[in-house]
């Protein structure tokens, strides 16, 4: 099958970073950041991703964004999404120059994949910065480790014809947005190929010994671990980390204390606060069996 050939290939061409009881990750994605026009999803949101931004840099945390960062579909030019949201660029800067900034490329800013692309975009307000495909957070148990990535590798009108969407996108349906017609292939819109993106990527995970991963590109968190539940049958790890232009949230997922946590950042009587939705849990909870394997996967 094609879509497991595309994520055996992101696996094999992941970026490794250690994951330990030091590491201390915040994993955000699907921020859609446009030019804070009517199309710009990410604008009601700005706020809130500011502060959590600021939290997560003064305490030490490494910033990785798992695609879609940036709407390229309906922005032919950077320029405009610079200028709309230029502090968050200044503070993803500052990320980038302690080395705690990792980039994934998604269906919306594949482009990015082309390293000469990235650098005349990005390089000037960025620094110096690369896009990749995936990550594998290494932990120091062997064959234990979480493949992170968009997700569109399992979604293939997204990943192999992601051009002719990006023109479809850019000329007809931003249009037809102000008529309050959606995209039809993005799954986080379509709910049938939502399930369809969540079902292959499941299905790849089994196959693969429960691989753990964690994606976004669907914009539906998924934490399949409840804490303090006892499984009577094995948890597929598929995580997903949702995204920042849920209607006033953003949420994520934490690593922290060699634990795992979902997160919703939020306005509560006129603050930004955080609170978890999901977790901690330990992170060795991702390789734990089931008393019956023999059980079909959760």
């Amino acid at each position: 099958m094609l879509v497991n050939q595309l994520l055996n290939l992101a696996y094999s061409r992941a970026l490794p970073l250690p994951l330990n009881r030091d590491s201390k990750y915040i994993l955000f994605s699907d921020l859609h950041k446009g030019d804070n026009s009517y199309a710009d999803d990410f604008a009601q949101n700005m706020l809130i991703y500011k502060e959590a931004l600021h939290h997560y840099y003064v305490n030490g945390y490494t910033y990785l964004e798992l695609g879609d960062g940036l709407e390229l579909w309906e922005n032919r030019k950077i320029q405009p999404i610079i200028k709309a949201h230029q502090v968050i660029f200044d503070m993803l800067k500052a990320f980038n120059e302690l080395d705690r900034l990792y980039l994934l490329y998604g269906n919306h800013d594949m482009v990015l994949m082309y390293p000469p692309i990235a650098k005349m975009m990005l390089g000037k307000v960025l620094g110096k910065v690369k896009y990749y495909e995936s990550i594998l957070l290494q932990t120091d148990q062997k064959e234990q480790n979480i493949l992170l990535l968009h997700g569109h590798q399992a979604d293939l009108i997204n990943y192999l014809f992601w051009w002719f969407n990006q023109f479809m996108v850019r000329y007809v349906w931003k249009n037809l947005q102000k008529l309050g017609i959606d995209d039809p292939t993005s799954p986080a819109k379509n709910f049938k190929e939502l399930i369809k993106v969540e079902k292959r990527m499941k299905n790849w995970i089994v196959q693969n010994n429960y691989q753990p991963v964690i994606f976004g590109h669907t914009h539906r968190p998924r934490f399949p671990f409840v804490k303090n539940e006892i499984n009577t049958k094995r948890v597929v790890p598929m995580f997903n980390t949702g995204s920042c232009v849920h209607p006033d949230a953003i949420i994520g997922i934490e690593f922290k204390n060699y634990q795992i946590a979902l997160v919703k950042w939020f306005i509560q009587d006129q603050k930004v606060v955080s609170e978890y939705l999901e977790g901690p849990i330990p992170v060795e909870l991702l390789w734990s069996k089931s008393n019956d394997e023999t059980n079909p996967p959760a």
